[in-house]
């Protein structure tokens, strides 16, 4: 892949010096999202669309790319929050979304990372929106809350997921272990798939709604959303600051009854030793007119994703270059 891109650089470059034009230098920017049939990959590549301005493109006020002049950004999937952390702190990519509460700990070296040498370097662009956590089971299941999974199939997500980190601690805090269920290692489309052909009793997906695997669910069996509610969710709550109560509402999957949930924020995510030019102008992108309205129109949770929440939960330092952007902005003192 990176030879190919650097014939595609040089190629660019030649076609600068035959015309007379300038050469513009290339940037090459992954997002590390999620897996392909949950939010953050579709998301990911509506921003990695909107931050990119490739050799050629049309003027942003010609109705053109209001992206980073030279940027090529890309979606990449992956096994998710856990993931794109440690593939940032690697320099395996150049930026990532993650679970607030995921990269809050990588960050302090607390909670799940206990005893890790603290994750000083990872650096936060901006707050997108919120994720819920969804249990999902079918109708005649007779799972009504989270106390009856004891001994049951249920789909926690891959290793490296956000999504496993969160289920671990929901079975926690009413007194479950994975231990004390059949635990599998399944994500998204796949595990959807499980549980429509009873391989599975139940599944977990931290997923800003609606998500797509769970789309198609709800359109081929009858899925139902359990509750995750209780005095054991508000102490979890009271624990641990990056969660909030919500509810995953009626419509947000066909025929689905709302269910009281908790939420996590999905926020965005790179290295300190990415370029604070660079970074500033992936922001000022990030927040161009121009893509709100790819937002708006590219997901259900682009319209979520705003410049008033931008700074809402972080609680990992601001990248220099998207701090001086929000303080620009009048939004850091």
């Amino acid at each position: 892949m990176f030879k190919t891109l650097k014939r595609v650089a040089a190629a660019c470059l030649v076609a600068g010096g035959a015309t007379g034009a300038p050469a513009q230098e290339l940037n090459f920017f992954t997002i590390g999202t999620g897996g392909t049939s949950f939010t953050y990959y579709p998301v990911g590549g509506v921003i990695a669309n909107a931050i990119s301005n490739p050799p050629g493109s049309r003027e942003c006020d010609a109705g053109g790319s209001c992206g980073v002049p030279g940027l090529i950004a890309s979606a990449v999937s992956s096994r998710g929050s856990v993931d794109n952390i440690n593939a940032i702190l690697s320099g395996l990519r150049s930026s990532g979304f993650a679970q607030s509460d995921v990269a809050f700990w990588a960050y302090t070296g607390t909670g799940t990372r206990e005893g890790e040498e603290p994750a000083e370097n990872l650096r936060s662009i901006a707050a997108l929106f919120p994720e819920h956590i969804h249990l999902v089971t079918l109708e005649g299941s007779g799972i009504e809350g989270v106390g009856d999974l004891a001994g049951l199939r249920v789909s926690i997500d891959e290793p490296g997921s956000g999504t496993r980190v969160d289920a671990t601690l929901i079975l926690d805090a009413f007194g479950l272990s994975v231990d004390d269920i059949e635990a599998e290692d399944i994500k998204g489309a796949e595990a959807a798939d499980a549980l429509r052909n009873g391989r599975l009793d139940a599944m977990f997906v931290v997923a800003g709604y609606p998500s797509g695997a769970l789309v198609e669910l709800a359109a081929s069996a009858d899925m139902r959303l359990v509750p995750i509610v209780g005095p054991e969710v508000d102490a979890l709550i009271d624990a641990n600051g990056f969660f909030a109560a919500d509810e995953i509402p009626d419509g947000a999957y066909e025929g689905v009854p709302a269910a009281q949930t908790v939420t996590v924020g999905a926020q965005w995510f790179t290295g300190a030793d990415q370029d604070e030019e660079l970074i500033y102008n992936i922001t000022a992108a990030l927040w161009n007119d121009n893509t709100r309205r790819l937002l708006d129109v590219g997901h259900a949770r682009g319209a979520s994703i705003t410049l008033d929440t931008a700074l809402d939960g972080l609680g990992v330092p601001l990248h220099p270059g998207a701090e001086r952007f929000y303080r620009e902005q009048g939004m850091i003192e």
